[in-house]
């Protein structure tokens, strides 16, 4: 399905591919965690094909993944375990399903945001309506001032014209003004996508270990939308408590 972004011309061709994989440290197992009924990762896909853009296809790890993808109605395609990135695996995957190039335009959500805003996701595809821009992402203003100095927070410095100027743990920019906190959802033209993937990480990557500072060293660029909430990611058991809690009150 093509569609076409903020009635203007632009016609964009997406797919929306969810990488998943068993190992977690802090919760093992994770897409398979059940949420209401359904494990994560359908929970995830769920939110994927509310958005309404296009195909949703797990990438997946381990065939007990695909398996309980299938199971709850959606398409899974298997990678290789040892992808060292989201990335990689989404491109392993791309490959798979779309050998002649129908898509193009790549969108990765991850794999542990059962209550993502489908609005989200069309927000970070928007962006790609200016044809000059790679990637594009998402960034919320931090009010919360513990968020600011935090390193597990990551910040999304943007220029007047929401154009990502770098990505950061640290506390910047300096001096007045707002501090963005980076979303991990990317929304990549099929050509940036590749050209990402070959690339070696970057010095700046492998100090801030920010995988997306390896486009910005590269000359690729990155827009952001700026939207006003940050989904829950799950990350440990108090995080799967959350997302229960909050997609029993949906319902």
């Amino acid at each position: 399905m093509k569609i076409r972004i903020n009635g203007g011309m632009t016609l964009l061709h997406p797919i929306i591919l969810i990488p998943a994989r068993m190992a977690s440290t802090r919760l093992p197992g994770k897409p398979l965690a059940d949420i209401g009924g359904l494990p994560m990762i359908a929970q995830v896909m769920k939110r994927a094909q509310e958005a309404a853009l296009g195909s949703v296809v797990i990438a997946a790890a381990e065939k007990e993944i695909a398996d309980a993808v299938e199971k709850a109605g959606g398409k899974a395609v298997l990678t290789d375990p040892d992808h060292p990135s989201g990335s990689d695996r989404i491109w392993e995957a791309l490959q798979k399903i779309d050998p002649n190039g129908v898509y193009d335009v790549v969108v990765n959500v991850q794999g542990d945001l059962p209550t993502l805003d489908p609005a989200l996701i069309k927000a970070a595809v928007a962006v790609l309506e200016n044809p000059q821009v790679d990637i594009a992402t998402l960034a919320c203003e931090i009010k919360d001032p513990q968020e600011r100095t935090n390193p597990n927070v990551v910040k999304a410095v943007l220029g007047q014209d929401s154009r990502a100027l770098y990505f950061t743990r640290a506390t910047a920019p300096y001096g007045d003004g707002p501090l963005y906190h980076h979303i991990g959802l990317y929304a990549y033209r099929r050509t940036a996508l590749e050209r990402f993937v070959m690339l070696p990480p970057g010095m700046l990557e492998k100090r801030e270990k920010l995988e997306q500072l390896r486009a910005l060293e590269n000359g690729m660029r990155i827009d952001v939308a700026v939207v006003d909430t940050v989904p829950l990611g799950v990350d440990t058991p108090e995080d799967l408590e959350k997302a229960r809690a909050a997609l029993g009150a949906r319902k």
